[in-house]
């Protein structure tokens, strides 16, 4: 599986400058290389071909655009590839049906980094103090650097470095994510898991998880970084648009967007890795997160849990940690009862379930875990066991029952009521 750790660089003022230099030069390239890109016709082959007919035409730029030999060639040709992946990651957002338009130039601040494949780079964690390494980059502005790196945690097993991928932040720090591949651990067998070694998640908004064990996990509080951050964008307002004030006031709108994402971040990746190395299996709902961010009502609390994001983490740690990771349909799972399996309605505002049939009685969350976790085993073929629907008054339907219709279960007189409404 691929795997990219990324850790802090601390480059020297001088070097600052030399790969703020070296971006600037890759942005420009890219720019030149999407031009002639434009000018090529559809026809003219695929769109792998028609990218590698402008990386080709890298070592004539160099003749006349003599900074070109000062950036190591791997470098340019990566940022030239990049058209093809972002080309590729438009046609999917496209197929989920997003309106999405064409590519456009870079400006200096939207072009954040540039990339290293195979060679040009070489990580000495031998210099240095202890989780310290040193990052050594070859021709930055036509000289080596040496920057030295923050080593927070351990590269997992890799046989090579395959990219080192150097970034600059929105607040001015620089990281450096190295692209290694690494050997997917195996996954257990369906019929060898046990049920009660997994557990199923029901994603919410007034708690963050609800998992199938009954744990209720909040979602993480930042209301004081919210706050903070209306008191720096209401000074970035009153600053005048790209002078030196309006730019160091932005670094800090910046730092507190960074601070709150790298907060998010965190908690999640803490919660799935407690997750993928508890449990054999885990069972998530799909939610349809497009839908629900369109519609009315509690838009930036929804938007804030960031579900999508959690899951793709979940995910990983999944498939890292050899873990089996499925996602069932999130229809039905709050109306039925995971005891009887009968549905009913419930308004968003109800937070216990209450069956009308079963009389079973839990929290609204609780249950849909449990109701996700069933549909989880089903798809994944384990082996277990599922209440049987109580005896009810309307014998045709099964699954959907109306409340005022449904006799209490377990009654002595069940049957001669039931005969009675039948008759009715």
């Amino acid at each position: 599986m691929e795997y990219s750790p990324r850790f802090r660089a601390f480059p020297t003022t001088g070097q600052r400058e030399s790969l703020d230099w070296t971006r600037d030069i890759v942005r420009q390239v890219y720019n030149h290389a999407l031009h002639e890109f434009n000018k090529i016709p559809e026809n003219k082959g695929t769109l792998r071909q028609r990218v590698w007919q402008v990386r080709d035409t890298l070592p004539n730029l160099k003749q006349w655009w003599t900074d070109l030999n000062k950036v190591y060639s791997t470098v340019l040709q990566k940022a030239v590839e990049r058209i093809r992946t972002n080309i590729n990651n438009l046609g999917k957002l496209k197929a989920k049906g997003y309106d999405v338009g064409s590519l456009n130039w870079k400006a200096p601040r939207e072009y954040r980094s540039f990339t290293y494949r195979q060679s040009g780079f070489e990580l000495d964690k031998k210099s240095g103090p202890r989780d310290r390494a040193i990052l050594r980059l070859k021709k930055v502005r036509g000289e080596t650097l040496e920057i030295p790196i923050r080593l927070h945690r351990d590269l997992p097993e890799h046989d090579a470095i395959k990219e080192v991928t150097v970034k600059k932040e929105s607040t001015g720090a620089w990281y450096a994510s190295f692209c290694i591949s690494t050997d997917e651990p195996e996954k257990p067998e369906p019929e060898d898991i046990d049920s009660e070694d997994t557990v199923g998640l029901d994603l919410g908004v007034l708690n963050f998880i609800h998992d199938s064990k009954g744990r209720s996990i909040d979602r993480l509080d930042l209301s004081d970084e919210r706050e903070r951050l209306e008191r720096e964008q209401r000074s970035l307002s009153r600053k005048q648009y790209e002078s030196n004030n309006w730019q160091k006031q932005r670094r800090c709108v910046a730092e507190v967007h960074a601070r709150m994402s790298n907060k998010k971040r965190d908690y999640k990746h803490k919660i799935a890795h407690f997750y993928a190395t508890t449990y054999d299996a885990v069972f998530v709902e799909n939610l349809n997160v497009k839908s629900l961010l369109e519609s009315g009502g509690n838009a930036r609390n929804k938007h804030e849990v960031g579900w999508s994001d959690f899951r793709q983490i979940l995910e990983h740690h999944c498939d890292k940690h050899g873990t089996h990771y499925v996602e069932v349909p999130a229809q039905g799972t709050t109306k039925e009862c995971a005891k009887c399996g009968c549905e009913s309605e419930k308004p968003l505002w109800v937070r216990e379930h209450s069956c009308p049939s079963c009389g079973f009685e839990l929290d609204r969350d609780w249950n849909a875990a449990l109701n996700v976790k069933s549909c989880g085993l089903s798809e994944l073929g384990v082996v277990h066991s599922k209440a049987t629907p109580v005896e009810t008054a309307t014998a045709v339907d099964t699954l959907s029952v109306s409340a005022s219709r449904v006799v209490e279960a377990g009654s002595s007189v069940l049957k001669e009521r039931t005969a009675q409404a039948v008759s009715e």
